[in-house]
């Protein structure tokens, strides 16, 4: 999807703007047709597409509040020019809704900021993707799940959001399958995107986003390698329950152990009623960082010798012979979502040299 010219008319009265920017490409607006030929352009994912007619792209252009030609940013690993008009077509071929622009152009600007990685996060053999998370109002306006069945299951719009974020890493940032993207495995999430938001009126704490610094409308975007449930039926209070939670988070093979500190961090989300049960025994946020912090670390002595010589090089063994998952206890980052059977958190883990950016939109 070349780059054309838009052309601006400016006089007295304002100015008038070609409010597309890119070649026209004649195609049928039969879906069925045209993911045919957009998937054999190299365009597509693999399901169904939605032709970006003139019409549809200039809707979602205006939803955005932004000139077609503003540009967002270079998209790795090609360095593709990503604007708001690149965004806005990519969005209507996946579904998403127009007013979910404001917060996809925002998450590429917040994916380009150097310490989110995303060069790394778009070439290494790792299935890393970046995920979105969402505080404030706009939860709301956008219809965004953090309830039951957050992370997927829930019909509405965060799937074809998160494809819309899956398809310019395709189309803008050339990210190419044994190509240019050498994920291994790769993962569900490399096609539909993670978007999820924070159930802040569930939660005991301030939200993530105003935790970290943005308060209102927030987006923190995580490089998360994949989810893994969390469940216990025994524990009975906070103390007990981040003891069985924190040593979940940590086993040999995740990537935080490869290497030395290189920033690696985890994300939590913790159903409502365990954050109920968890600030009963620690109602400061820092306070159950801390103690997660403390059980997510392993004896230095299950790792094989050569393992432990190389952990011993780097510095990574604390005083009582354990290796910590993560360097701090801030790395491990705690949301609030999910549904209210109870029983379970969920892990999200994250490629080593990348770190979590919170934006505002």
């Amino acid at each position: 999807m070349p780059e054309g010219v838009i052309d601006r008319d400016c006089g007295p009265e304002g100015c008038e703007i070609d409010w597309l920017a890119s070649p026209r490409v004649e195609v049928s607006a039969d879906v069925t047709a045209f993911t045919k030929f957009a998937t054999d352009a190299g365009w597509g994912d693999g399901l169904p597409l939605v032709p970006p007619t003139e019409a549809r792209v200039r809707e979602y252009v205006s939803a955005s509040g932004r000139f077609p030609d503003e540009h967002l940013g270079d998209l790795p690993p090609r360095n593709g020019r990503c604007t708001v008009e690149k965004v806005a077509i990519n969005a209507v071929l996946a579904g998403a809704p127009p007013n979910a622009m404001r917060l996809l152009c925002a998450s590429i600007e917040a994916m380009l900021e150097p310490p989110l990685n995303l060069f790394a996060l778009n070439t290494t053999t790792c299935c890393v993707v970046p995920g979105v998370f969402v505080n404030g109002p706009a939860r709301h306006e956008l219809d965004l799940p953090y309830s039951a069945g957050c992370f997927g299951g829930e019909a509405g719009p965060a799937p074809p959001i998160g494809r819309a974020l899956r398809l310019l890493m395709r189309n803008v940032g050339g990210q190419v399958v044994g190509v240019s993207s050498k994920s291994v495995f790769g993962q569900p999430g490399r096609v539909t995107g993670i978007v999820v938001a924070e159930w802040e009126e569930r939660s005991p704490w301030a939200p993530l986003g105003e935790r970290r610094g943005v308060v209102g409308n927030a987006l923190t975007v995580h490089g998360v390698t994949g989810t893994i449930d969390v469940a216990d039926t025994v524990a009975q209070n906070g103390v007990d329950l981040l003891e069985i939670i924190g040593k979940s988070l940590a086993f040999p093979g995740t990537n935080a152990f490869i290497g030395g500190d290189h920033g690696a961090e985890v994300f939590l989300a913790i159903a409502p009623p365990w954050a109920d049960l968890i600030a009963k025994s620690y109602p400061e946020i820092e306070t159950v960082q801390e103690k997660l912090w403390e059980h997510a670390a392993l004896p230095v002595d299950w790792w094989p010798r050569a393992h432990q010589r190389e952990y011993e090089e780097q510095g990574r063994i604390d005083e009582r012979g354990r290796v910590p998952l993560v360097k701090s206890p801030e790395r491990v980052v705690v949301l609030v979502c999910g549904g209210l059977g109870n029983l379970h958190a969920l892990a999200m883990h994250s490629f080593g040299p990348t770190q979590a950016v919170t934006h505002p939109f």
